[in-house]
């Protein structure tokens, strides 16, 4: 028998995650997005950790869903396994010793990556938002 962590993260903690997200993948370059990732990046060790608990949760709760009606068929055991698998590395990554603003950088990517493959990276980070701000 497995049994799955549940992730829970309060709900600024969700919103300031998906901030971070949402800046490196717009990031242009400016001056405001420059000084807006310095301070986030600030938060080094911290940061990572943060990101590495939303990309689980964005993996489990959002980027892996199936729909009910395919809740049985092999290929949503398969996705649900790859999910779980994902999000474990990307937690133990991000939880390293010494894992900081560098790694908090690259698992933004990585997760920018996943949602691009399935939908748009603002659809993402607004369902993430409404369902933090619901509860």
């Amino acid at each position: 028998m497995t049994t799955s962590r549940k992730i829970w993260l309060a709900p600024e903690q969700i919103l300031r995650a998906a901030d971070y997200v949402e800046l490196v993948w717009r990031e242009q370059g400016s001056e405001e997005e420059k000084a807006a990732l310095a301070a986030f990046h600030a938060d080094g060790p911290g940061l990572a950790r943060l990101v590495g608990e939303l990309g689980a949760l964005l993996l489990a709760d959002h980027l892996s869903t199936v729909p009910d009606e395919h809740a049985d068929c092999e290929s949503a055991y398969v996705a649900g396994k790859l999910a779980t698998v994902a999000s474990r590395y990307l937690e133990r990554w991000c939880l390293a010793s010494g894992a900081g603003a560098h790694i908090a950088w690259i698992a933004a990517g990585f997760l920018i990556e996943c949602m691009q493959e399935v939908d748009t990276v603002h659809q993402y980070l607004a369902d993430i938002r409404r369902d933090a701000a619901f509860g």
